[in-house]
């Protein structure tokens, strides 16, 4: 009876043991996860077309966390750790980020970042001003798409090149939009201003009571590259349609 005793001790134990390290090792994972999604990358994937041509829906990026410096809102998975921003620095004209929405501090939205604090924004026939400056764009190939009964659809596309010499593309359907034409706007301090490529199917900082200035504690991260791309419609797990619907010429490209 004790030989039987002493074996059922060393077998508890030893599952006991097994059942802590299976529980270790899960809480080191997420602690590693945690730790990646806050301090260094974390994946999004884009729903809609409003940052077309630059980022198309089905795109899959990775937004690089310390761009910006740390606050509530670059926190993995929402957890409140801090307030204010740490290690902060100010976006650049140009970057593509992802930013909390303003109205309710928890919708991702990805923009263009084109205002900065203390700039003027103005958009006047189509074109973009900045500081009464208007920016130059170049008029190029139009861009080429298809609509759900495959008929072809072309939209007047345009080279954009921003104060600071970054360059990107946009699409215009016209120049004489809800959004082509605009106030004046001047950028609260610890703010940006900012724009989808798909000038005019974007809401974005131009529409106030939706979007308005974002501040700077907003903003979760730049983008970076693109990992993954799948065709309009066809969703993640669906792996059987990847061989026709995988976009292999934006794996691993950059976001400009």
């Amino acid at each position: 009876m004790s030989i039987n005793k002493q074996t059922d001790v060393t077998e508890n134990t030893k599952e006991t043991g097994g059942f802590a390290e299976t529980v270790k090792t899960v809480l080191y994972a997420v602690l590693i996860a945690f730790g990646v999604r806050t301090f260094a990358f974390e994946p999004f994937n884009i729903p809609s077309g409003s940052m077309i041509p630059t980022l198309l829906v089905g795109d899959y990026l990775f937004v690089s966390k310390f761009s910006y410096g740390y606050s509530k809102h670059t926190v993995a998975f929402g957890f409140p750790l801090f307030q204010g921003r740490i290690f902060e620095s100010i976006p650049e004209r140009g970057d593509v980020a992802v930013f909390k929405l303003p109205r309710d501090n928890k919708t991702d939205y990805i923009k263009r970042v084109v205002g900065l604090p203390g700039d003027t924004v103005q958009v006047l026939g189509g074109v973009l001003h900045i500081n009464g400056q208007p920016v130059k764009r170049e008029r190029i190939e139009d861009y080429v798409t298809t609509d759900a009964l495959g008929r072809e659809i072309r939209e007047a596309q345009y080279i954009e090149t921003l104060p600071n010499g970054r360059s990107h593309r946009i699409i215009e359907e016209s120049d004489n939009g809800p959004l082509d034409n605009t106030p004046l706007y001047t950028v609260p301090q610890r703010h940006v201003f900012m724009m989808g490529d798909n000038r005019d199917n974007s809401l974005d900082s131009r529409v106030a009571s939706q979007v308005g200035y974002v501040p700077l504690e907003n903003m979760v991260g730049r983008a970076e590259f693109l990992f993954f791309s799948l065709e309009d419609g066809t969703r993640f797990f669906e792996v059987w349609r990847w061989p026709v619907d995988l976009r292999f010429s934006r794996l691993f490209s950059g976001v400009n």
